[in-house]
């Protein structure tokens, strides 16, 4: 997955603190949204640091997880952090998913599909592994509004430098990242009784230095944009949102995220 590998992360230390402490939020309710029945076989698309793997073992009761990612960072961090004889994970390209047809009682994947660059091809292929009569779901940001932590960043950044709108996620994955992208890939795709849905959860920074300090780690397209800038414009981005930014008197910054889910069935 080379051209998902420039965009995505590839080093959970660094992606936790930025988005993964919020895609946990959205993994718990996708999973009870999802409704599949205790002892499956789960197969998790872009595990990344195992956020959606993690809340798979802890709430969903499965036999197995196997994640895949095609980061080597990922899949060495998340085999150090999940502690669970029920799940392993290893590198593979949700293009060309590394399991015979069948294979899995549910097939899911966070945050990763509008960063592979064959996005229908990646659809075929989590319902080629799914068994029949199993679930296939996904879930992403909705970069146009909802995930606000990143419509703050980019509307800040694309006013002090227009270029920057060129990087925004927003407009960038604008077709898919909605119910109506969402479902349609999943149609496209050939699954049955799609549904979809908007996820939406808080995220409560300590202060702002918990919400810029992320920013600065360099990898996804939002960091690697901030580190990029010189130190003045990127200091004018800091002032700018500091200003912009709806800190309560506590310090604290509440602002929510919302994910667009999909679920569908592998029905032959």
């Amino acid at each position: 997955m080379d051209g998902m590998q420039t965009e995505a992360w590839a080093d959970g230390e660094r992606y936790e603190p930025y988005v993964g402490r919020w895609s946990r939020l959205v993994a718990a309710e996708f999973l009870d949204w999802l409704g599949v029945p205790a002892g499956g076989r789960w197969l998790d698309v872009g595990c990344g640091s195992g956020a959606l793997s993690e809340t798979i073992l802890t709430r969903a009761e499965p036999s197995e997880v196997r994640g895949v990612d095609p980061s080597e960072g990922f899949v060495a961090y998340v085999g150090e952090h999940i502690d669970d004889p029920r799940f392993a994970a290893e590198l593979g390209d949700a293009r060309t998913l590394p399991f015979e047809d069948g294979s899995f009682n549910a097939v899911v994947s966070g945050l990763v599909l509008n960063f592979v660059p064959d996005i229908g091809g990646a659809a075929h292929e989590l319902r080629r592994v799914a068994a029949v009569e199993g679930t296939v779901g996904a879930y992403v940001w909705d970069y146009t509004g909802g995930m606000q932590m990143l419509r703050y960043f980019w509307d800040a950044a694309a006013d002090l430098e227009p270029s920057a709108r060129e990087r925004d996620e927003g407009e960038r994955f604008a077709d898919i990242a909605s119910m109506k992208g969402l479902g349609g890939l999943f149609d496209l795709a050939g699954l049955t009784d799609v549904r979809t849905r908007a996820i939406d959860v808080p995220t409560i920074f300590r202060d702002f230095d918990d919400f810029w300090s992320p920013f600065l780690s360099g990898g996804g397209p939002a960091p690697a944009y901030c580190t990029s800038l010189g130190e003045q414009d990127r200091a004018e981005l800091r002032q700018l949102l500091r200003v912009r930014l709806p800190v309560q008197a506590d310090g604290t910054i509440r602002l929510t995220a919302r994910a667009w889910a999909v679920s569908g069935t592998r029905s032959a």
